[in-house]
C-alpha cells in the first residue's frame, strides 16, 4: 500500500472528526497528500495541520474542483464520507432533503465530476461510507436508514459499471462507531449500536485490508454479513426480529 499511495491525492469529505479523520490520518500515514475537507473550517484545519494535509471546508457537494486545484488538478482517490443522521419517522421534508443531499447527491455529484478524468486516464478509487444500515436498516432514524440504501446502491452501480475500466470502488458498512453521530443517536444508538461499537480508527484499517484484497463491501463489523444474508433468506423473520428491537426501544425511549 505505501508504493501505491505515495504522493496520490486524497479526498476525504466529513473528515474534521471521526471516520473521516481517521481515514485522513491513514492515508497520510502511507505517503498521500490529502485533501480534508469539513463544512467546519476549523476542524478541517486541525486536522490538516496534523496530517500535513490541505484544508478545503466547504459543502461536500462541491468540493471537487478546489480539491483539485489544491492537488495540482489530480484527485487519485475520493472518499465520500460525510453524512447526516437524523431521528424519527415522520414527514419532515427539511430532514429528508438534507439527508438525500448530503448521504446521496454528494456522491453522484463527486463522481459526474470526477469520472471523466478517472476514466480517460483509466484509473481512480471511489470509497464510499454507507453503513451496515444501508445493507440492513435502523430503528428510529427513517431519513438516515433509507438514504444510506441509496448510497450503497450508488456504489453498487459504480463499481459494476465501470470496474473493467480501471475505477476501483469500496463500500463501508459499519454499525456503531464511536463518533460524535453515534453520541446522537440516543436510545436507539444505545440499544443498537453502542454494545458492538468500534473506534473510527477500526473502520479505516478495514478498508486499508479491503482495499489490499480489492474487496468492494467493507465490513468493520463481521457479523454484519450474517446479517445481511439472513435479511436475503428470510425476509419476513428478519423483519419479525427487527420489530422486536422496536418494541424494546418504545418500552426504554
Amino acid at each position: 500500500m505505501v508504493g501505491a499511495l505515495q504522493d496520490a491525492g486524497v479526498v476525504v469529505t466529513g473528515a474534521g472528526g471521526g471516520i473521516g479523520a481517521a481515514l485522513a490520518r491513514r492515508f497520510a500515514a502511507e505517503g498521500a497528500r490529502v485533501v480534508v475537507n469539513d463544512l467546519d473550517a476549523g476542524r478541517a484545519k486541525a486536522v490538516a495541520e496534523e496530517v500535513g494535509g490541505i484544508a478545503v471546508a466547504g459543502d461536500a457537494s462541491s468540493v471537487v474542483p478546489d480539491a483539485l486545484d489544491a492537488l495540482g488538478g489530480t484527485v487519485d482517490v475520493y472518499c465520500a464520507n460525510a453524512g447526516v443522521a437524523f431521528g424519527g419517522d415522520t414527514l419532515d421534508e427539511n430532514a429528508w432533503a438534507a439527508s438525500w443531499d448530503v448521504n446521496v447527491m454528494a456522491h453522484v455529484r463527486a463522481a459526474h465530476a470526477l469520472l471523466p478524468g478517472w476514466l480517460e486516464r483509466g484509473s481512480g478509487r471511489f470509497v464510499s461510507t454507507v453503513s451496515a444500515a444501508g445493507l440492513l436498516t435502523m430503528i428510529g432514524a427513517a431519513p438516515y436508514a433509507v438514504t444510506k440504501h441509496g448510497a450503497y446502491a450508488f456504489a453498487e452501480y459504480l463499481s459494476l459499471t465501470y470496474r473493467h475500466r480501471g475505477i476501483k470502488v469500496h463500500a463501508i458498512c459499519p454499525q456503531g462507531v464511536r463518533t460524535d453521530m453515534l453520541a446522537a443517536t440516543g436510545t436507539a444508538g444505545d440499544l443498537v449500536l453502542r454494545p458492538t461499537a468500534v473506534e473510527p480508527e477500526d473502520v479505516a484499517e478495514a478498508l486499508f485490508r479491503g482495499i489490499e484484497e480489492d474487496r468492494f463491501l467493507i465490513l468493520p463489523h463481521p457479523e454484519v454479513a450474517e446479517y445481511y444474508q439472513a435479511r436475503a433468506a428470510e425476509p419476513d423473520r428478519w423483519l419479525a426480529g427487527m420489530n422486536h428491537l422496536q418494541r424494546k426501544w418504545e418500552e426504554v425511549r
